[in-house]
């Protein structure tokens, strides 16, 4: 594979080879038995997503049978779930998200927000979609087993410091995939709580990110740049704050969790807005993260780059050189969108705030027609018809289901 890296969580590996030839015969048999499922899940799901029609030229397969229609009139559900099943359908097959073992690349950008979004969606049953259920045996197969996993990257390969990233990146995501399913389920399951002595073993003790972790830094944002680790690590307070069980209570859990704040209050102030966005989120949550005067600075700074139309562009809160030195988007996005009214509401703020009420509006109203919320890459000019092009808006989609579903849930009770 080549070295050059794409953006965000990365997915371009190369797939190493245990040493012994037990370990490649597990490898070889895994990797069958995932490709045998995925194929299975097209062949049982994908006449359930004609009535959605054309998925941007190309047939939608793969998705599960979407819930019944609940929502707000201005948004759809069940075109939603079918766009996210659908990628999450393309992503298992992607022969760049194949990894030892049998198991699949998890991703910032659509593994990751899918986990958190997904359930959402099935509000009726509590039953996972398919594709849910591939992607949920994988992580667990790997947290089970992390001892034996190959990282996503190597020193040898990619670069020194490489292999260290890997490992601390994905110990932090598949805590929080299997958190946010613990939170709904009411209960933390022992993988989970393995889950979460992974990440707790590669936190660091000492130095600048003492509290924090090592993180997978390509220098491609949002989520594969400096700044990442810090969006990381907000994200994983969010999941603890939640966890069931009175589990952010236990004496060595306080431990991590004080180092986390202590990091994410220490950097703060020289973070990009999008990454104080999520601690915005994670603010009502858990005590001390923000000042009243910072929540008060940033809820203005907000509504100081809210546009014309009631949206926000992600370039405003993130600014790069573009790579391919292409102009920068102008128009508002899905993701910083959909993230901003989330954090919003995640905080406390009310629902009859007109900052807030604007933005509900516009993501209520710029729902695609596959079921797709878009956004763009920060990093340089993609074709949005693509696969990859498509990253950005897989999470901007995921972030403004959740969004959407909170809003209707506070404007009901």
């Amino acid at each position: 594979m080549s070295a050059q890296p794409i953006e965000f969580v990365r997915v371009r590996f190369k797939i190493g080879l245990p040493s012994s030839n037990s370990a490649q015969s597990i490898q070889q048999s895994g990797e069958s038995r995932v490709r045998n499922r995925v194929l299975g899940t097209y062949l049982l799901l994908a006449g359930s997503v004609i009535g959605i029609g054309l998925w941007r030229a190309k047939p939608v397969r793969g998705a599960s049978k979407p819930p019944p229609e609940t929502s707000p009139a201005h948004w759809s559900q069940q075109a939603a779930a079918s766009y996210l099943d659908s990628r999450e359908v393309w992503w298992q097959q992607w022969p760049r998200a194949q990894k030892d073992h049998g198991t699949i690349c998890i991703s910032c950008h659509t593994n990751v927000p899918y986990a958190m979004a997904r359930p959402a969606l099935r509000q009726q049953s509590s039953e996972m979609a398919a594709p849910e259920k591939i992607m949920m045996d994988s992580v667990e197969k790997r947290v089970s087993n992390w001892s034996e996993m190959i990282p996503f990257y190597s020193d040898a390969v990619h670069g020194p410091g490489k292999t260290a990233e890997a490992h601390a990146t994905e110990a932090v995501l598949n805590a929080i995939i299997l958190a946010s399913y613990d939170a709904r389920q009411g209960h933390l399951r022992p993988i989970t709580r393995t889950a979460f002595d992974n990440a707790w073993a590669l936190q660091e003790q000492t130095g600048e990110r003492a509290g924090g972790w090592k993180w997978q830094d390509f220098h491609l944002g949002p989520w594969e740049a400096g700044e990442s680790a810090y969006q990381g690590a907000a994200l994983l307070m969010i999941e603890i704050a939640n966890a069931p069980d009175r589990y952010a209570h236990e004496a060595a859990v306080r431990e991590h969790t004080d180092r986390m704040r202590n990091y994410l209050r220490r950097q703060y102030a020289t973070q990009p807005l999008m990454s104080q966005i999520y601690v915005l989120w994670a603010s009502s949550k858990v005590h001390g993260l923000l000042t009243h005067a910072e929540r008060k600075t940033l809820l203005q700074t907000i509504q100081s780059l809210q546009q014309t139309d009631g949206g926000w562009r992600l370039y405003a809160m993130d600014k790069k050189p573009r790579l391919d030195h292409s102009p920068e988007p102008q128009g508002s996005d899905g993701v910083a969108t959909a993230l901003v009214v989330l954090a919003m509401e995640e905080s406390g703020t009310s629902h009859r705030d007109k900052t807030l009420q604007r933005g509900v509006e516009w993501l209520e109203q710029h729902q695609q027609k596959d079921g797709d919320w878009l956004a763009t890459s920060l990093n340089k000019q993609r074709d949005p018809q693509t696969d990859v092009g498509r990253f950005m808006s897989d999470a901007a989609t995921a972030y403004a289901v959740l969004a959407l579903e909170k809003a209707h849930s506070s404007t009901t009770n």
